[in-house]
Formats: C-alpha cells, sequence, structure tokens
C-alpha cells in the first residue's frame, strides 16, 4: 500500500453517504416549506464531510495508540496500523483537518444566521465546537466515550437530531420540533451502523477494553438491540410521512424493505466477519432513506 492509498483508506470515503444523511433530508424538508439557499445547503454539506473525515482520521489515530486496531481485529487494516502512515502523520493531519472544519462550520453559521439573534449564533458556535470534539473524543484521550459505552448515543444525536434539526433553521430561521421524528429516523439508522461494526470487533474490543454497547451486553442482545433501531427508525419515519400530505414521500420507505431484510439476516448471523458486509447495507439504505423521501416530497 502506497502512502497516498494509505490517506484514501484513512479518509473512509464509504462513511460520507451516511454522514450527509441528515443533512440532506433536513434540508430538502427545509425546501418544501418554502426556505431554501444553495449556499447554505453547499456550506453544510462541506462542512460535514469535513466533520465525518475528521471523525475518520481521529478514529485511525486513537485505536492505534490503544491498540484495539491489531492483528485480532477483522475489519479492514487502518492506516496508521499498516505503518504506511505514521502515528505524528496522522495527529498533523487530525489538527489540520479539525482547523478546516472549524473555517467551514464558521462560514456555514455566518452565512445561515445573519436573520437570527446573537444568542442563537453563539448556540451554533457552540454546536460546532461540539461536533469538533466529538470527532476526536470518540477513541482520542483517556476518557475517549467510544470506549465507554456512549458511542450509540453520540452517533444518534449528532447523525440524526443535530444534522437534522441544526441545518433546518438556518433555512427557515425558526426550529420545527416535528422534525425529531425524521431526525430520530435517520438517527436510530446510523446508531444501527455503528452496532453493526460493534458486533463485528466485539470478541477483540472485550480483549482490548473498548467496552462498547455490544461488549456490555453480549452478542444475543446486541441483535435485539439492533433490531429495535431499525423498527423504531420506520417507525418514526412512517409518523412523519404521513403527517406531510405527500403521498409521494411515501417512496422514502422502500430502502426499509432491505433493512428489514438485513435484520432477518443479522439475526441469523453466527460469525462476526459476516456483519462486515451489512455495514454498507445499512449506510447505503440510510442514505437512500434520506434521498427518496427528499425527492417525493419535491414532486409531489
Amino acid at each position: 500500500m502506497t502512502k497516498s492509498q494509505a490517506w484514501v483508506k484513512a479518509l473512509r470515503l464509504r462513511t460520507l453517504p451516511l454522514s450527509l444523511s441528515g443533512i440532506i433530508l433536513g434540508s430538502f424538508i427545509a425546501k418544501f416549506n418554502g426556505h431554501w439557499d444553495w449556499i447554505i445547503f453547499a456550506l453544510a454539506m462541506f462542512t460535514t464531510i469535513t466533520f465525518q473525515i475528521l471523525s475518520n482520521l481521529a478514529n485511525d489515530l486513537g485505536d492505534s495508540l490503544k491498540g484495539t486496531d491489531n492483528a485480532e481485529r477483522i475489519g479492514p487494516m487502518r492506516s496508521v496500523q499498516s505503518g504506511v502512515i505514521s502515528k505524528t502523520e496522522m495527529r498533523n493531519a487530525v489538527i489540520g483537518t479539525a482547523i478546516l472544519s472549524f473555517v467551514l462550520a464558521g462560514s456555514l453559521i455566518f452565512v445561515g444566521t445573519k436573520e437570527l439573534p446573537m444568542s442563537i449564533v453563539w448556540f451554533y458556535v457552540g454546536l460546532a465546537v461540539a461536533c469538533v470534539l466529538a470527532a476526536i473524543t470518540y477513541t482520542v484521550g483517556k476518557k475517549a466515550y467510544g470506549y465507554n459505552g456512549f458511542g450509540d448515543i453520540m452517533v444518534f444525536l449528532f447523525f440524526g437530531v443535530v444534522s437534522v434539526m441544526g441545518v433546518y433553521p438556518l433555512f427557515s430561521k425558526t426550529l420545527d420540533w416535528n422534525l425529531l421524528l425524521p431526525a430520530a429516523s435517520i438517527g436510530l439508522l446510523s446508531a444501527a451502523v455503528l452496532n453493526l461494526n460493534n458486533m463485528r470487533d466485539r470478541v477483540n474490543d472485550e480483549k482490548s477494553n473498548k467496552r462498547t454497547l455490544v461488549v456490555m451486553m453480549g452478542a444475543n442482545l446486541a441483535k435485539m438491540y439492533h433490531t429495535l433501531l431499525v423498527i423504531g427508525a420506520l417507525v418514526c419515519h412512517i409518523v412523519f410521512i404521513t403527517q406531510q400530505n405527500q403521498p409521494m414521500a411515501f417512496i422514502g420507505l422502500v430502502p426499509f424493505v432491505l433493512l428489514l431484510l438485513h435484520v432477518r439476516q443479522v439475526m441469523a448471523t453466527k460469525d462476526p466477519k459476516e456483519f462486515d458486509p451489512e455495514l454498507k447495507k445499512v449506510a447505503l439504505s440510510t442514505f437512500a432513506v434520506a434521498i427518496l423521501t427528499s425527492v417525493g416530497l419535491m414532486i409531489g
């Protein structure tokens, strides 16, 4: 593996569709309600991408520092683990990406909060800082929350609630609490992706003292938890779409057919290695839910 290939691998570009799902859905719900700005949408997308890449790089560094990325890990080899990228190089990349994230987030806040009171502006500044800290401290630091069972709730909050409900007011200048439903739907599916990852790595995580919810619950309860995450997302999405009085938006439920089949596969899986291909299914299905729901709202 060359240096450039290692950096591309470290970026983990396949994670980007999942991270963009909440931003896309929240933005097009705003457009459906008569609020739109292409500049805000573009800045929100680029900001989210940098947050996700920051998280990926920090995860590569943090798991390497803690020894979780080792020969027993089932998932693909990480860049620092391979030795092609040094820990110092990755640490510098994390710092550089964090700075870029702040610049993009600041630009988004500047453009999107022009008509909002200063208290809201400072709220978004605090939210941007929280996003950067959450991206880094998932695996980096002595109290990394990903090692103490808080990864799922943080993914739910940042991929779901913060993404959908955070971007909407930048367009509309108002907060709509009804968006808790689609936010919960995206957040629950995002947590399901993390849960799959943790089910795959359960044995090695336990040996490495990485106490994810899966390690705490055990394999069987983790499967039941996974089922509840997907079904909960489906229920939230059905209720939200029903409230919109827009029949075409129901096409956003189509990916849930694949997700329910996926749940059946998960329940039957015994070899942790078989969870790995399921990650892509859930991530892309979540992205499809956001895209198809958005399209349905626009063309109805």
